[in-house]
């Protein structure tokens, strides 16, 4: 329980599992946390495959017991986490002249109610530290919002939000707070490979205090 430890909240084959092998990498223990039992333990066994270590913790970000529950396992097993990456989103195309306001309500559950939820559950013993990273998965449709993801880009400007204001709430606790915006459809082998994008996660926890940016814009 002396390693550090690595939390992604939304672990999938994209994004998600990119940060993690990117922060194991780097000697991290890797704490999954996704809906499907299933899914996060095959993501488990491929990243072991690669020597990593990694652990899986099944909970729904829109349910925010579960969250708690998740993250008192993880503190348990592996002890208070360095880093935090939030990359839960829903994805869910609908105009907001036609969005139900019950469809937004649940989709801002997931894209950014769930992230604080997350903070919190680390915020403390990282204050206790003075050290730690949060890192949200921010999105282009924050900067130039397009209709059809109504709900998205509005949570992802929300979620926008909360990493400026949370980030200069904690800044002086030593905590670093950031957001990569990623401003670009995520595709393997292209500019916007998952594996390209989280460099950019490990490059805002990275830097030293003083220089910390709160956000990559990565077009």
């Amino acid at each position: 329980m002396t390693e550090k430890s690595c939390v992604v909240v939304g672990a999938g084959p994209g994004i998600g599992l990119a940060v993690a092998k990117r922060f194991g990498r780097e000697g991290f223990q890797l704490a999954l946390v996704a809906r499907r039992a299933e899914a996060l333990a095959q993501y488990v066994a491929d990243l072991e495959q690669t020597g990593l270590t990694a652990h899986a913790f099944p909970a729904d970000a829109a349910d925010f017991n579960s969250l708690v529950q998740a993250f008192t396992q993880i503190q348990a097993q592996l002890g208070p986490p360095e880093v935090l990456v939030y990359n839960a989103a829903v994805v869910k195309p609908e105009p907001p002249s036609t969005l139900p306001v019950e469809d937004l309500s649940a989709a801002f559950r997931v894209n950014v109610a769930g992230a604080l939820v997350c903070a919190q559950q680390v915020i403390p013993e990282m204050k206790a530290r003075q050290r730690g990273t949060i890192l949200f998965t921010g999105g282009g449709l924050a900067l130039n919002p397009y209709p059809a993801y109504a709900s998205l880009a509005a949570g992802k400007a929300a979620l926008r939000n909360l990493t400026y204001s949370l980030g200069a709430d904690l800044e002086a606790e030593g905590i670093q707070v950031a957001t990569v915006t990623i401003a670009g459809f995520v595709k393997p082998g292209t500019h916007f490979a998952p594996d390209l994008i989280a460099e950019k996660y490990w490059e805002l926890h990275s830097q030293p205090p003083g220089q910390r940016e709160r956000e990559i814009v990565y077009r």
